[in-house]
C-alpha cells in the first residue's frame, strides 16, 4: 500500500519483490500443496493480491488479535511483520486499499436467521469465519489499541526482566495442552512414546492393518526403557504414477552423527520431483541404483532391538519406507497444540532450539538436518520437561514468528542490553494498525454514528467523521473511502431483547434439526429393517432412526447429523422402489421448513460452498488413496475429515475443497463413479456453521407442531423499522453491495458482525472477507 493521495484510481508504488516460500501444510496434503505453490510461481500471469484460508483453525474461530495480525500485515507486509497465523495473503504489495465494514449489534445468529436476506454478502465473500463474543471495545481489539495500553505499563515492571509477563504465563499454565497431556513434572522417554491406539488414530502403519500387508517390520521387538537409543528419521518423497514414493532417507544417531543418508530410485515413473521440498531433481536421481528394498534391509541391520525412531509427521516417513516400527516419538504430536493442530518443524526449531532450518536460499529441505532437528527437539523435551515448554508460550510465539525473532520475551531481554532497546522492540511488536499506517505516511478513516463512542475516535492519525444516522454514514462512505488507503465504516443496529434472542437461538437449532430430518415410506410390514438402516446410513452420519407406526404402513424417521446427508437421501431415494415399495422421502412440513427448498438452493450458491463437495462412505485410508491418485483431482485445496469428539475416530464422511466450482464438479463425478463408489453432492454447510451449531443447546420438538410467535416477536414484526435486523439484513446488505462494487480492484474488504455480549448471555460474531476481483488474479487450475 502507498502513502495517501488526494484522488482515487492511484497505482501502487512497486515495492521490492519478495520471494514466497510455499507453506507446508500438516499431514498428507503437504506434497500436493507444495506443487500448487511451485507451479503458481511458474505461471506467466499478472500478479494480484489474493487470499487463502486453508490454514483456518479447526473450529474456524478467529480471535480479534488474529484479525489485527491480518490488518497489520495488509498495511506493511512481511518485511516488517510476520504473516498472519491463520490465513495467507499473497502479493500483499499489490493491495490497493483496505475497507472494514462493521455491523454493530449483529451476530452470527442474525446472519443465519436472516440468511436469505443477506443475499449479496453470502454470495460475494468466499471466506467466512466465526468470531468470539466482543469485549467492551471491539474496535480497539481489532486495531490493536488494547495491546498498546499493555505495553505502556511495561517499563514500571521492568527490572532487567519481565516478571509481569512470566507471572501471566504461570497463571494460564494449567490450560496449556502440553501440561494437560503430560503434567508439569519431567517425564521419561517411555512416556513420550505413542501408544498403539494413538498410532492407529494418526494413521501410522501397523501390522495386520489394511494397506499394510506388504509393509516390512523393522524387527525391533526388544524391551524399551528410558535409556533406549533414539534415532532421528526423515524421508523425502516424490510423486509417481502410483502416488508418493521414497527418494531419500536420512537416519541420525543420538550423538548427532548421520548413520544413513541414501538416495532411492522409485519403482514407478516420476511425475513430480517436488523439488521445492525434497531438493531432488531428475539430474540428481538419474545415476541412483538403490531401491526401496535395499534401504529397508539396511535399516533393519542398523537399528538395535529397542531403537526408538523420532521424526516430524513420522507416519508419512514410515509409509514412504513401507515399514512398521513399534516405538516412535513424533515431535509434531509431542509438542501438543490446541484444537489438534500441529506446529511446523521449522517453527519449533527456531522457537525451541534457536536454529534456522529449511532456509529459503536452499533448494529443498535437508533431510539430515531435519532428522537431527527432530532428535534435538525430543532430547530438549526430555531434559527440560513439559513445564519449561509451556512457559515458552509457543501458541503466542507462532503468531509473531519472524526469521530473526528471538524465541521468547525472556530471551529477548537477555539479548538486549538496555531497557530502552527492550521497550523499543516490544513497542514494535505490539504496534497498532494506526501506528503501522503512520509509519508509511498513511491515515485511517473512521466513519461512525455520533452516539457510538470508541477509543479509536480520539486516536491520533485517525480521521474520524461522526454522523447522525446509518444513512449519513453510508453517504459519507461513498465520498470518503476513495480518498483513504484504510477505512473503517461502522453501522449500528438495535439488538434484539434477551428473551427474543433466546427464542431465536432455539428456533434456528430446531430449524436446522428439522431440515436434517427426513421421513421415508411407506414400507411393507415385512421389510428388512437392517437393510433399510444400512441404506439410509450410506448417505451420512445418522443421529437417530425410528419407526413411525401411526400410519397405515410403516414409515421411517431419520435424523442426520449434517444437512448434506438428508438432502442426498431425498435426491437419491424419493419416488424410488425400495424393498418392494415405491417410497416418498421428504422433510417434515413445519412453519420453519416452508422455505427449505429455497434455502437449500441458496446454500448451494453460497460462495464458500461452491467449490466444496460432500462425500459419504469414506474409509480410514481414503485420504491416502486420494493423494495416491492426485493427478485426477485438479485444484484440490483441502481435505476436511471430521472426527468423533468423544472417541477421536474419523467419521465416514468428509468435505473436499477445490479452487473452482468446475474442479469440484469434475471430482464429484469421479468419486461417485464406479471406481470409488462413494455417495456425494455439493456442500451446503460451511465449516464454521458446523462448529457453531454444535455449540448451541440441544432443542427438540415434535416435527409438524406449530410454534406460535411470542408476543415480543409479534410486536417486533409489527413495528418493523429500517434498523430492525431483518430489514437491516436485506436493506443494508444491498447498500453495502453497491458500495463494494464501487471499490477499486485489489481492495481487501472485511464485513464484521461482532456479536453481542451482555449479562443475559453472549452471541458469537461472524466475519466475511475477500479481495475485490481476486478471482481474476488466481492461477489456472493445475494438476496436483
Amino acid at each position: 500500500m502507498e502513502p495517501e493521495r488526494q484522488r482515487s484510481g492511484r497505482t501502487l508504488k512497486k515495492g521490492r519483490k519478495r520471494s514466497r516460500i510455499p507453506s507446508k501444510l500438516v499431514g498428507a496434503a503437504e506434497a500436493m500443496r507444495s506443487r500448487w505453490d511451485l507451479e503458481e510461481k511458474q505461471q506467466p500471469v499478472a500478479k494480484k493480491a489474493r487470499l487463502s484460508t486453508i490454514l483456518f483453525a479447526e473450529n474456524c474461530e478467529i480471535t480479534h488479535g488474529q484479525l489485527c495480525e491480518l490488518l497489520k500485515y495488509a498495511v506493511l507486509g512481511k518485511s516488517s511483520f510476520p504473516k498472519p497465523s491463520w490465513c495467507q495473503l499473497f502479493h500483499q504489495n499489490h493491495l490497493n486499499n483496505v475497507v472494514v465494514f462493521i455491523l454493530q449489534g449483529l451476530s452470527q445468529l442474525h446472519f443465519y436467521k436472516f440468511y436469505l436476506e443477506f443475499g449479496f454478502l453470502r454470495k460475494a465473500f468466499k471466506h467466512k469465519f466465526r468470531l468470539p463474543p466482543p469485549s467492551s471495545d471491539f474496535l480497539a481489539d481489532i486495531i490493536g489499541l488494547q495491546k498498546k495500553q499493555i505495553i505502556e505499563n511495561l517499563p514500571k515492571a521492568m527490572e532487567g526482566s519481565l516478571p509481569s509477563a512470566s507471572s501471566k504465563v504461570s497463571i494460564n499454565l494449567q490450560k496449556d495442552p502440553i501440561i494437560q497431556k503430560y503434567g508439569s513434572k519431567k517425564v521419561g522417554l517411555t512416556r513420550c512414546l505413542l501408544t498403539k491406539e494413538e498410532m492407529k488414530t494418526y494413521h501410522f502403519p501397523l501390522q495386520g492393518f489394511p494397506n499394510c500387508e506388504n509393509f516390512v517390520p523393522t524387527k525391533c521387538n526388544g524391551s524399551v526403557t528410558d535409556n533406549s537409543p533414539l534415532f532421528g528419521l526423515d524421508c523425502e518423497m516424490c510423486l509417481t504414477s502410483k502416488g508418493r514414493e521414497l527418494t531419500r532417507i536420512s537416519l541420525v544417531a543420538e550423538g548427532g552423527s548421520c548413520v544413513m543418508d541414501e538416495l532411492v530410485k522409485p519403482d514407478n515413473k516420476i511425475v513430480d520431483y517436488l523439488t521445492s521440498f525434497s531438493g531432488i531433481t531428475k539430474k540428481i536421481l538419474n545415476p541412483v541404483t538403490t531401491k526401496l528394498k535395499d534401504v529397508q534391509r539396511q535399516l533393519k541391520m542398523l537399528l538395535p532391538p529397542d531403537a526408538v525412531l523420532v521424526g516430524h509427521s513420522l507416519d508419512l516417513d514410515l509409509r514412504a519406507l513401507k515399514m512398521v516400527h513399534p516405538y516412535v516419538i513424533d515431535t509434531s504430536l509431542l509438542y501438543v497444540r490446541e484444537h489438534g493442530r500441529r506446529f511446523k518443524l521449522k517453527f519449533l526449531a527456531k522457537a525451541i532450539l534457536g536454529k534456522d532450518i529449511q532456509c529459503p536460499d536452499r533448494l529443498g529441505h535437508d533431510a539430515t538436518e531435519d532428522a537431527r532437528t527432530t532428535l534435538e527437539l525430543a532430547r530438549y523435551f526430555l531434559k527440560y520437561g513439559p513445564k519449561k515448554i509451556a512457559e515458552l508460550n509457543l501458541e503466542a510465539l507462532s503468531s509473531h514468528q519472524e526469521s530473526q525473532e528471538p524465541r521468547n520475551t525472556a530471551e529477548l531481554v537477555q539479548q538486549l542490553n538496555t531497557r530502552e532497546n527492550c521497550y523499543s522492540y516490544l513497542n514494535l511488536l505490539l504496534y497498532s494498525v494506526l501506528e503501522c499506517l503512520d509509519s508509511v505516511g498513511q491515515k485511517l478513516l473512521f466513519l461512525t454514528r455520533e452516539a457510538d463512542a470508541s477509543a479509536l475516535s480520539s486516536s491520533q492519525n485517525c480521521q474520524t467523521i461522526k454522523c447522525l444516522s446509518n444513512k449519513e454514514v453510508l453517504e459519507q462512505a461513498r465520498v470518503e473511502i476513495p480518498l483513504f488507503p484504510f477505512s473503517i465504516v461502522q453501522f449500528s443496529f438495535e439488538p434484539f431483547s434477551p428473551n427474543l434472542t433466546e427464542e431465536m437461538k432455539k428456533r434456528i437449532k430446531i430449524k436446522w434439526t428439522e431440515m436434517s430430518t427426513v421421513y421415508a415410506g411407506p414400507f411393507n410390514k415385512n421389510c428388512n429393517l437392517r437393510a433399510l438402516k444400512r441404506l439410509f446410513k450410506s448417505f451420512g452420519p445418522v443421529r437417530s432412526m425410528t419407526f413411525v407406526l401411526e400410519t397405515h404402513q410403516p414409515h421411517l424417521c431419520i435424523q442426520y447429523e449434517v444437512l448434506e446427508a438428508a438432502q442426498l437421501a431425498i435426491e437419491s431415494l424419493d419416488d424410488i422402489l425400495v424393498e418392494g415399495s415405491c417410497i416418498k422421502v421428504q422433510r417434515p412440513v413445519t412453519e420453519l421448513t416452508l422455505d427449505c427448498d429455497t434455502l437449500v438452493k441458496e446454500l448451494e450458491q453460497d460462495s464458500e460452498n461452491r467449490g466444496t463437495i460432500y462425500l459419504s462412505g469414506v474409509s480410514e485410508t481414503f485420504k491416502e488413496h486420494l493423494f495416491q491418485q492426485s493427478s485426477l483431482f485438479l485444484g484440490l485445496e483441502a481435505v476436511i475429515l471430521p472426527k468423533d469428539l468423544k472417541s477421536g475416530k474419523q467419521k465416514r464422511y468428509c468435505f473436499l475443497r477445490f479452487k473452482t466450482f468446475s474442479s469440484a464438479q469434475r471430482a464429484l463425478s469421479i468419486l461417485t463413479g464406479k471406481d470409488w463408489k462413494l455417495k456425494g453432492r455439493h456442500a451446503l454447510t460451511p465449516r464454521h456453521l458446523h462448529a457453531w451449531l454444535r455449540g448451541l443447546p440441544r432443542e427438540s420438538r415434535l416435527p409438524g407442531v406449530r410454534v406460535i410467535p411470542p408476543p415480543l416477536e409479534q410486536e417486533a414484526l409489527q413495528m418493523l423499522k429500517v434498523d430492525h435486523p431483518k430489514i437491516a439484513a436485506w436493506h443494508w446488505g444491498r447498500k453495502i453491495g453497491k458500495l463494494y462494487h464501487n471499490l477499486c480492484s485489489g481492495t481487501l474488504c472485511l464485513i464484521l458482525l461482532p456479536g453481542t455480549k451482555s449479562t443475559h448471555g453472549s452471541l458469537s460474531g461472524l466475519g466475511l472477507m475477500g479481495i475485490k476481483d481476486e478471482e481474476e488474479g488466481t492461477t489456472p487450475n493445475t494438476c496436483l
